[in-house]
């Protein structure tokens, strides 16, 4: 999960007002640069979730010089290890469970899912994300338990019946999609227990599963080359790949007036949106509508995010949880995308220290837990490192990237009984250096985590502690 340095209320309104059939009925093209901007950032901010989980796909399992490839379509990946600063493709990756990860291609036939027992103790789930990056569904510890189970995930043009020993059919509303699996990692000593979970995880096409003939492979894709996260903020080639992305995303009922506004543009699957043929006070308009979208967003992280008014959890979740506001899904997935819904993760970003000063590896901190006073979960929490602007993994001289909830017993106590983390370059002393988690040269921040969080969290009624310049 990422956070950037991104409610305006102007975008919350019109683009939760055209998804609800308020917007202009579609004509043939927009008229007037003003027209084209607006629509402009409205396609933005409903697709740029598309277009940087497109991106991620792409360098896991289409471009194979990408450092980031894993192999084919449909496979199940495994990493058999926590992230480190190496893993560069999704900002602010947990260190805290070992991935698995299937990208799978619907368009063919479903695939069946297995997932076997795990023990009690462990947490794990499984995570159906669509490529418009809502999540459709959740296995798992806290939604399904650590009985195990098979699963048929189809895609939207499948109209078969559950078969015989599938326990639940799971449909995404997009051709391609994502399954992000999480095994939760004890300690360094536990992690041949989480490779043998892994090994366990099994994926196979349903004709496989029911030892039927496979059917007809669907037509070969011209993948689009995807672009970087910074030519994601300002290239206009951003709509030439939303156009593709939207080729394999069937209009939602929901969204037919959405869609038909944005076609005004060139936007849609068969759009003819092509930079080098836009007039020069076009070009200003789409430019202009991108940077509308970003600036609103900087505006919402002000204002709602970072006073508490909208939380995490309120940023990921299914298309019936979001309601149409494209304004959270577009904020979820440039600050953290493949999070998870509230119920089973909680984040907190920790940007500022308590003076509202930007935290910066030039000074020292601390980060002090009283008491009685942990995050309460059922699962485990955790304290992530981020340098930024890149908001990846930090490299440092001990190569910890966390201190999480597992770590409790080696943690060091305070005479009260609280713990105290201590955030800086260089150790603390080796009476407190079990707490030290290293912090950048520069500019960073931290994520709180809290899987399977309780009443307290969701509620509101228990907030972190604020980080302390030393």
């Amino acid at each position: 999960m990422r956070f950037w340095k991104v409610s305006a209320v102007c975008l919350v309104a019109a683009v939760t007002a055209v998804a609800a059939g308020c917007g202009t009925k579609s004509d043939d093209k927009a008229t007037g640069s003003d027209d084209v901007r607006t629509i402009a950032k409205e396609a933005y901010t409903y697709g740029f979730p598309m277009v940087d989980m497109y991106r991620i796909e792409n360098s896991y399992v289409v471009d194979k010089n990408s450092s980031q490839y894993m192999g084919g379509w449909n496979e199940l990946h495994s990493i058999a290890r926590v992230f480190t600063p190496a893993d560069t493709a999704v900002q602010t990756p947990n260190s805290d469970t070992p991935y698995s990860f299937l990208v799978a291609d619907l368009r063919t036939e479903p695939l069946v899912l297995t997932v076997p027992p795990i023990e009690e103790k462990r947490y794990y789930s499984v995570q159906f994300i669509d490529n418009y990056t809502y999540v459709y569904d959740l296995l798992g510890s806290r939604t399904t338990g650590n009985g195990g189970g098979t699963y048929l995930l189809a895609g939207p043009g499948w109209k078969g019946d559950k078969p015989a020993g599938v326990d639940k059919v799971i449909t995404s509303a997009t051709d391609f999609s994502m399954v992000l699996y999480r095994t939760q990692l004890f300690d360094p000593a536990d992690l041949d227990n989480v490779k043998k979970i892994q090994s366990e995880y099994q994926v196979k096409p349903l004709s496989s599963f029911e030892n039927k003939a496979t059917p007809a492979a669907a037509p070969t894709v011209d993948f689009i080359k995807p672009l970087t996260p910074e030519e994601e903020q300002t290239s206009l080639d951003f709509f030439k790949v939303l156009n593709f992305t939207l080729k394999y995303a069937p209009v939602q009922p929901n969204e037919k007036e959405l869609r038909e506004r944005f076609a005004k543009i060139g936007i849609g699957p068969d759009g003819d949106f092509d930079p080098a043929k836009l007039s020069a006070d076009d070009r200003k308009a789409f430019q202009d509508g991108m940077a509308d979208a970003w600036s609103d967003l900087h505006n919402f992280q002000k204002n709602e995010l970072e006073t508490g008014k909208v939380n995490s959890g309120q940023l990921f979740g299914s298309a019936e949880q979001l309601k149409g506001n494209y304004l959270y899904r577009f904020a979820g997935a440039v600050m953290g995308i493949l999070g998870l819904p509230g119920a089973e993760a909680m984040y907190f970003p920790l940007t500022n220290d308590t003076t509202g000063a930007k935290l910066n590896g030039a000074n020292n901190y601390t980060l002090t837990f009283p008491d009685g006073k942990l995050p309460p979960v059922k699962a485990f929490w955790s304290v992530t490192m981020y340098k930024l602007p890149e908001i990846l993994l930090v490299e440092n001289p001990i190569n910890r990237y966390l201190i999480n909830s597992p770590m409790l017993p080696n943690l060091v106590r305070n005479p009260d009984g609280g713990i105290t983390l201590y955030l800086q370059q260089t150790s603390p002393g080796a009476d407190k250096e079990a707490n030290w988690l290293p912090t950048p040269p520069g500019d960073f921040e931290m994520i709180l985590r809290t899987y399977w969080p309780e009443q307290a969290i969701s509620d509101g009624s228990w907030t972190p502690p604020k980080v302390t310049k030393a």
